[in-house]
């Protein structure tokens, strides 16, 4: 059986509203915690970071990244993250950040990318971005020319709609999974990581879809409250 081998995860989320809610580092967690099972990775420390990303001086605006950096170099191992737009979709920074001789592992792309691939799909991912811009504002644009009223009038009803249907769904799922929990609680399992462990040892999965962890089974009991 290969050995585990050693991985620092870097998680970046654009806004401090996302830092704060936690919305989608869940999502990144779970999905480097699944490659680090499937890849036979030991995850030694997690570093996280709030920042837009943008520009090809990022890499001075994201402590939590130079630190990550830093705990992979001195330990020698390799930095991994969910995607690679997570680090950047510049390709300027994602060459930068190679002088540092840190090997980069993207769970989305697999444990087999090496740095030349990894400059390829940057490079997409810039052109990407900025195909997505032009073709924004050209369409921005047309639509003033025709006399269309930009924005969406009723977008805080909206917003309400949307926040009112999560909060349905997240009320039901915790209907379904209230029960298993209890039935965890009964088998022996006391403190929250007790019960996520087992949960995701079941393969049951998590509110949002993905690992379950002591923070998701604490909001989903206090909603069955």
């Amino acid at each position: 059986m290969t050995p585990e081998r050693l991985l620092v995860i870097y998680m970046r989320v654009s806004t401090s509203k996302q830092g704060r809610s936690g919305l989608g580092l869940d999502a990144q967690r779970a999905a480097l915690v699944h490659f680090a099972q499937t890849e036979r990775f030991q995850i030694m420390h997690e570093f996280v970071e709030v920042d837009s990303g943008k520009g090809h001086d990022a890499l001075d605006r994201r402590p939590q990244l130079r630190a990550a950096l830093a705990h992979a170099k001195k330990h020698k191992c390799h930095l991994g993250v969910a995607k690679l737009d997570r680090l950047s979709r510049d390709v300027h920074f994602i060459s930068g950040l190679m002088v540092h001789r840190v090997p980069f592992l993207v769970a989305e792309l697999g444990a087999d990318v090496d740095p030349f691939v990894l400059h390829l799909f940057a490079a997409l991912a810039e052109k990407e971005r900025t195909l997505i811009g032009t073709r924004t504002r050209a369409a921005l644009a047309a639509a003033k020319v025709r006399g269309i009223k930009l924005g969406n009038p009723d977008l805080q009803n909206a917003r309400e709609r949307a926040i009112q249907q999560i909060r349905q769904a997240a009320d039901a799922r915790a209907v379904e999974v209230i029960p298993l929990i209890q039935q965890v609680q009964q088998a022996g399992a006391k403190s929250l990581r007790e019960i996520a462990d087992r949960l995701n040892a079941q393969g049951i999965l998590g509110p949002r879809g993905g690992a379950w962890y002591a923070t998701s089974v604490r909001n989903v009991l206090a909603r069955g409250l």
